[in-house]
């Protein structure tokens, strides 16, 4: 796990920038709300409403991120006044944060976007509830966080918009499974709104106070994931971060609560964290995210051990809510969710292989480097679908090694993919005879594990040439992972991947 979230592969030192620029930004719109005379609560609102700008917001282009960016006070304002008017009413704050989750789940059906506004949504909510915000404090807060949007935005999208210097990351929407409560974020919706219910209940039993804990942490296990094996180990990789956030919390913001300088320090060092780690590691994002909380806990002067320990508590039973709904409510199976992540990414593999065949056939408009971006993106999926499977506490061992078998292919046959779109945008590189050829094979291979009337009798690769050129090195290569796919994702279903 620690070499995972610190030694991971960083291209392009994305991720360094990306939390190098939330620190910036963050700190950016803190001091611009200190500066304005602003309360500590509204230098907290301002701070949590820059940070979900530079993390939520992951639309393709950098124009579709603006547009989002501009649209999150249309969400965040109602639902802080919202949640300020009904603090005092319990039982209609109660139903109303439900709804909040219901539809901030539902929301992710319309991309990136309503990801992004779904998420924002409850955030601002859950932050009502964490400042016990009053009607009377709604300008402060108003101000605060449209005045820190701002300075994010500046940041993100004038100061340092690396993303225009990139090339444009595909969406990959999650698979629809049909309509109505055969969609996944309608089952989703569904299933956090009955988790969220019994994290709810369960966490005012626990505390009158903080039980909000608990339904935060059902609404972010659900988060990225779609299928009950991803929502199982996010539930555990959360507790898990807690667990060791709420021990580090112990070490130091215990001792530095009352250090303001320090705390920022600490607080600065927890954003960059978060966001150097979101991507790598879910365990240690959530480490970084409850030593922040529990710095902020010490800044409003309501630190102490006991609070830690509630915490982990409460995190506890908003995890368990979670895998509950997912296990009985509506359940989404690993299996059917991995089969169409997997089906995806070959026909992306099948489409990557025809671009750039088509350059190298002399077709200036053929251009393959969008559709291995897409390749790199459905794997990521891939994997996440997968991560159930190759678990280190995972007992279906059969399944893991399948699972395993699997994803090593796929990583072959993206390097392979990679490699022959870097050919083809050789302006020397010429068309070969034996390409046509080559690249028909590789299509065959493709139909053969997708199409169910195919996979029974798969293809059998071509020799490999003895002397071949990149291309057909390449080519062939492909074809070989391909057919040696074969094997795992065939068999019999007893030794289906999913479960």
């Amino acid at each position: 796990m620690l070499k995972r979230a610190f030694v991971a592969p960083d291209p392009g030192r994305a991720r360094l920038r990306f939390a190098s620029r939330a620190v910036l930004g963050i700190s950016l719109a803190v001091a611009v709300c200190g500066a304005a005379g602003h309360s500590l609560t509204g230098a907290v609102t301002g701070g949590l409403a820059a940070l979900l700008a530079l993390f939520t917001v992951a639309d393709p282009t950098v124009r579709g991120q603006a547009v989002t960016t501009a649209l999150l006070p249309v969400v965040g304002l109602p639902v802080l006044a919202l949640a300020a008017l009904l603090h005092a009413t319990p039982l209609a704050r109660d139903l109303a944060f439900l709804a909040v989750v219901g539809a901030g789940v539902y929301a992710r059906r319309w991309g990136p976007r309503g990801h992004s506004l779904g998420v924002f949504a409850f955030m601002t909510y859950f932050a009502a509830q964490f400042l016990h915000t009053a009607p009377a404090q709604l300008p402060e807060l108003y101000a605060a966080m449209l005045m820190s949007l701002a300075v994010a935005s500046a940041v993100r999208f004038g100061a340092w918009c690396y993303e225009r210097r990139i090339p444009v990351p595909p969406g990959v929407p999650a698979p629809a499974f049909g309509t109505g409560l055969a969609r996944i974020t309608t089952r989703q919706a569904v299933q956090a709104t009955a988790g969220a219910g019994f994290a709810l209940a369960v966490g005012q039993v626990l505390s009158d106070q903080r039980w909000y804990w608990a339904v935060g942490a059902t609404w972010w296990v659900f988060v990225n994931t779609t299928s009950r094996g991803e929502t199982l180990v996010r539930g555990f990789r959360r507790f898990l971060g807690t667990l060791l956030g709420i021990g580090l919390g112990f070490l130091v913001a215990v001792p530095l609560h009352d250090e303001p300088v320090a705390a920022a320090v600490v607080i600065a060092v927890s954003v960059f964290g978060i966001f150097y780690t979101a991507a790598v590691s879910y365990t240690w994002m959530m480490l970084a995210v409850t030593v922040m909380a529990s710095m902020l806990y010490g800044l409003l002067g309501v630190l102490d051990p006991a609070l830690l320990a509630l915490r982990v508590t409460e995190t506890a039973v908003g995890a368990l809510g979670a895998v509950l709904a997912v296990l009985v409510v509506l359940p989404v199976t690993t299996h059917a969710v991995t089969d169409a992540w997997v089906e995806r990414a070959l026909r992306c593999v099948h489409a990557c292989t025809a671009e750039a065949a088509a350059r190298l056939a002399g077709d200036t408009t053929a251009d393959p480097a969008p559709r291995v971006a897409e390749l790199e993106a459905l794997l990521g999926r891939v994997r996440l679908s997968l991560a159930p499977l190759v678990h280190p506490f995972s007992p279906l061992r059969a399944r893991k090694g399948r699972a395993r078998q699997v994803l090593a292919l796929l990583d072959d046959c993206a390097r392979e993919v990679r490699g022959l779109a870097s050919v083809a945008a050789d302006p020397e590189a010429s068309h070969d005879a034996r390409l046509a050829a080559a690249c028909w094979r590789v299509e065959a291979a493709v139909e053969a594990l997708t199409t169910p009337a195919s996979r029974a009798h798969g293809v059998d690769p071509a020799p490999r040439p003895a002397e071949a050129e990149p291309v057909l090195a390449h080519l062939h290569a492909l074809e070989q992972a391909l057919v040696e796919l074969a094997v795992p994702l065939r068999g019999d279903r007893r030794a289906s991947l999913g479960a």
